[in-house]
């Protein structure tokens, strides 16, 4: 950590931004970032999915280090170069996927990589026992700290996340969605707690999707929009809907086309789909030819969905129909063999094999489609794939390159060419221009427009307003994983969508 003295910002607050900039290949997450925390304060940051919101934190917390601007910390200039740089000076960070050893007890979980040792060397399990059950009693959580953690609920373990923090002895607590998995008796439980931190002087970071919690805890919001600063203002000044308009401030401009297509008859009907806890009676109809988008906020169940009708997890009850077939989906092979087609939000990681080269990929998909008693028609599949490729245009276009070297939107085109090969009618797009930069998106947008003039039905999910109206015929919204809100796309406002997402609407 790099400590420059002679700052000029005098103690106000505990940790102030300074025009702070990070950029990554192809896209600025943040642009000339202000932000000021004050002692004691709950300080929340609201935006859309993609505000730049991750790459805040993960500056505040040393996991990036930014490109340009200055950062200050209870009145002196300091750059962090590790997260550890900043833990020394009290910040933490408590992450939407809590970071607890389950199979080790709540003692060892709030000591862990700063236990207390005997003068042997040996740890000091009843020093660090008593200290640990004094931070939990004084959080008002009944815990005994020589348990397991996976004996308690997620309530319970970000309450002993938060006491990790305290042991800690943090000044800033940044809590990312706390209450994405917490059960309403839980989130009040939560709220009350941070109350408490405030009283005792530390400060609070609150991201979250939630904006009734946000108006109920915040002292303070600041929205961010496309990695800028929108507006710093206190709660008393504001209200849910400004939020909301703050947050989305986008028109639909002309970089989404469109183009109508002919709807047929229900290809797909998806009935009652229940998964405790995550899917809530997800009902709805797909038309071939017709473009169906989601939209909704991170975890609200959207690529859940995605998963359950693609065979990728299990369903507790519901029913699935194609052209008005009820069928059995138990795994991604089932649905392949019923036409459906998943186009994954992590093309590296589940829609490519990276180090094998762009004709291999695209021809995963269907394999069995080229194979005649057990042997590949090798010269059918690259003839087929060949052509796919120079449909798409693809760049570079020699199949025989390694996949891994291509741009963020060429491998998408791979990840296409791999479903058109198998010749699905149903194509299901989980944010599929993530990461790839604004000509590559609208030729994607075209190929959209292409499969669904050609009959094929599309569901696409998306967590920009601006792409799913722009790019969907009907927009299906969903919150806490149930389907709060459906949408024409010729009637619907950024607005309405985002109170649907928020909870803020429901019909």
């Amino acid at each position: 950590m790099i400590i420059i003295k002679g700052s000029v910002i005098v103690n106000e607050y505990f940790l102030s931004l300074k025009g702070i900039c990070k950029s990554f290949p192809g896209v600025k997450a943040l642009d000339h970032m202000d932000l000021d925390i004050k002692p004691g304060e709950t300080h929340a940051l609201v935006g859309e999915n993609g505000a730049g919101k991750s790459t805040l934190i993960k500056i505040l917390t040393g996991v990036y280090q930014y490109d340009e601007g200055e950062m200050y910390c209870q009145g002196e200039k300091v750059r962090f170069e590790k997260p550890k740089d900043a833990y020394v000076l009290g910040i933490a960070c408590i992450y939407q996927e809590l970071s607890l050893a389950s199979n080790m007890t709540v003692t060892e979980n709030i000591f862990l990589g700063r236990e207390l040792r005997r003068s042997n060397g040996l740890l000091d399990y009843p020093k660090m026992n008593k200290i640990a059950q004094q931070v939990i009693d004084d959080l008002g959580i009944e815990v005994n700290v020589k348990d397991l953690v996976q004996a308690y609920s997620m309530g319970y373990r970000q309450m002993i996340e938060i006491a990790r923090a305290l042991v800690a002895d943090a000044k800033l607590i940044i809590m990312d969605e706390p209450t994405s998995s917490l059960s309403e008796k839980e989130v009040t439980c939560l709220l009350g707690k941070i109350h408490k931190l405030k009283e005792k002087g530390i400060a609070v970071v609150y991201i979250s999707h939630h904006l009734e919690e946000v108006m109920e805890i915040a002292d303070r919001i600041t929205v961010l929009r496309d990695g800028c600063k929108i507006r710093d203002m206190d709660k008393k000044d504001t209200n849910q809907d400004d939020m909301i308009q703050l947050m989305v401030g986008r028109e639909i401009g002309e970089k989404f086309p469109k183009t109508p297509a002919p709807l047929g008859n229900v290809v797909l009907r998806v009935e009652g789909i229940n998964r405790e806890g995550v899917l809530d009676n997800i009902s709805f109809e797909l038309r071939s030819g017709e473009v169906l988008g989601f939209s909704g906020l991170v975890g609200a169940g959207r690529t859940e969905l995605a998963r359950a009708i693609f065979g990728a997890d299990k369903i507790d009850s519901g029913k699935i129909f194609i052209n008005e077939k009820e069928v059995k989906i138990d795994s991604p092979q089932d649905a392949i063999e019923h036409g459906i087609a998943f186009l994954t939000e992590d093309r590296k990681g589940q829609g490519l094999v990276l180090m094998h080269n762009i004709r291999f990929n695209a021809s995963l998909s269907a394999l069995s489609r080229f194979c005649k008693i057990g042997v590949i028609n090798t010269k059918e599949m690259c003839c087929e794939v060949d052509g796919l490729i120079e449909q798409l245009q693809l760049r570079p276009g020699n199949p025989l390159m390694t996949t891994r070297l291509l741009s963020g939107g060429n491998q998408q085109k791979v990840v296409i060419a791999k479903w058109l090969c198998s010749q699905s009618k149903i194509f299901i797009f989980d944010e599929p221009t993530r990461g790839i930069d604004v000509g590559a998106k609208v030729e994607v947008y075209k190929l959209i427009n292409h499969l669904a003039a050609t009959g094929v039905a599309v569901i696409v999910i998306s967590s920009e307003l601006p792409e799913v109206m722009g790019i969907s015929d009907r927009i299906l919204v969903m919150y806490e994983g149930r389907i709060t809100a459906e949408f024409n796309h010729s009637e619907v406002t950024p607005t309405q969508i985002m109170k649907a997402a928020t909870g803020g609407y429901e019909q």
